[in-house]
């Protein structure tokens, strides 16, 4: 097994073929404190420049995304084996977000007046200052751009920390932010420990942090954030339930179940993670569903008509294996693939278990990779009760032919976001974020640009 680890370095490790091709040596304390005072300064200038203008930077930097599109995706895909040609769409997502809140987000900060005595009062959406984001490696560009295009819009300046093995994406990302026309300051990186993480979260002059990442690392985060009095916003990890009632459309279901569950390898947050299917229809459900995932392409991740590539981490394909093989000894079983896949790389072949339960690994834990887990449900009620045990609550899907049931099943599920006929996805016009183990607060959306703003009262009293 390849050794991916330094003291000194973060490393890019291409785990299509388990070599080292990037080494990005971590930064000191005074560089860290350069950042700092070059954020803090820039926070001074961006926050007087209008929305206008900072809407304009966005459409440049829709463009700059644009144009620098292939050499974009193809870091992706070194870095952390996305398929290129999801890779692509996740910088076009970028583009097409950047554009929306240049159209839409200067709406959502204009003042709103409110309904007092002699119309006098004001909410002024006002930005708060340097936000720190720590961020994961499963969507290098888009994890890091959905909450930037806000963060910045609203007249905030943006601290990246990504993570160690997609540094490459972040200088790409701090090119393009140059080349729109981002004045310096707005949009830092640093390349620092954990040491200098806890730092920067201290540091007087980081208003606020956000994190996307797993349980245990943002409630680390959070706690540090929490005793510095910043605000955080997280998004953490999610075991998202998918639900089909025996009146679905059986073949969208099962596409559905496809993309939800295996594409970027399994590797997302908001994904199809337990399949809880109506007893009536799980055979015909499984065998439809197995024979979909067995024609799906694992290998190249620079070939356009591969699927699923190799996972982004050799340590998380061994943590997956260990789940898979616990699930299995506690009774489920194993329908397609279950195993470590031999030979350069690091691929794990798409495995549906089936016959999981409460209690069992992969209903309780999540699974980070392209594995699915079928759960039989006796009926709607019971298929609610499997839905929510959970320690988690990101989002969810229900399939069937009936909104009005799809309805009642979406209000009592204990998830931040439910699609119904659909599978999860995440959008600028809607928010996403999660209750419970998931995290809390919201991005995307007005919810979104207003989380990292200093939501403020005027009131002209005229007695």
């Amino acid at each position: 097994m390849p050794n991916h680890t330094s003291p000194l370095h973060a490393l890019s490790l291409n785990p299509a073929t388990g070599q080292v091709f990037a080494e990005y040596p971590f930064e000191d304390a005074a560089a860290l404190e350069q950042s700092l005072a070059r954020t803090a300064t820039g926070f001074k200038a961006w926050r007087k420049e209008p929305v206008s203008v900072r809407a304009g930077v966005l459409r440049k930097m829709a463009q700059a995304l644009r144009n620098n599109a292939e050499a974009m995706a193809q870091m992706i895909t070194a870095e952390m084996g996305k398929p290129i040609a999801q890779a692509r769409a996740e910088v076009e997502k970028c583009a097409v977000t950047c554009d929306w809140y240049a159209e839409h987000g200067p709406a959502m900060l204009l003042s709103e007046k409110t309904p007092v005595e002699y119309d006098k009062a004001r909410i002024e959406y006002l930005p708060l200052g340097p936000v720190l984001a720590i961020m994961p490696w499963n969507f290098p560009v888009w994890q890091v751009l959905r909450g930037a295009i806000p963060i910045i819009l609203a007249g905030n300046t943006y601290v990246l920390k990504h993570a160690p093995n997609v540094m490459g994406s972040a200088y790409l990302l701090r090119d393009a932010w140059t080349e729109a026309g981002l004045p310096e300051g707005v949009f830092e990186v640093i390349n620092v420990t954990n040491e200098g993480v806890s730092s920067a979260i201290a540091d007087v002059r980081i208003a606020a942090v956000a994190v996307t990442g797993s349980v245990r690392a943002g409630a680390a985060i959070a706690s540090q954030a929490g005793a510095n009095l910043k605000k955080c916003v997280l998004e953490l990890g999610g075991s998202d339930p998918f639900i089909v009632l025996a009146d679905a459309n059986l073949e969208e279901a099962v596409k559905a179940a496809v993309v939800g569950r295996f594409q970027n390898s399994g590797q997302i947050c908001v994904a199809a993670k337990r399949i809880i299917v109506e007893e009536s229809l799980l055979p015909a459900f499984t065998e439809k569903f197995v024979a979909a995932v067995k024609a799906l392409k694992v290998g190249n991740p620079q070939s356009d008509d591969t699927y699923i590539g190799p996972m982004a981490r050799y340590d998380l394909r061994d943590e997956l294996d260990g789940q898979v093989q616990a699930t299995l000894r506690e009774g489920a079983s194993l329908l397609l693939g279950g195993h470590k896949v031999e030979g350069e790389g690091n691929f794990y072949a798409p495995t549906i278990l089936a016959g999981v339960r409460p209690g069992m690994t992969s209903f309780k834990e999540e699974l980070f990779g392209p594995v699915a887990s079928l759960i039989a449900a006796r009926d709607a009620e019971h298929a609610v009760e499997l839905a929510n045990d959970s320690e988690f609550g990101l989002a969810g899907s229900v399939w069937t032919a009936d909104e009005h049931k799809a309805r009642d099943i979406a209000s009592r599920l204990e998830t931040g976001g439910v699609f119904i006929n659909g599978y999860t996805a995440s959008d600028a016009r809607v928010p996403i974020g999660g209750i419970k183990k998931s995290g809390f607060g919201r991005e995307l959306s007005h919810f979104g640009i207003r989380e990292f703003c200093n939501v403020q009262t005027v009131w002209v009293d005229r007695r």
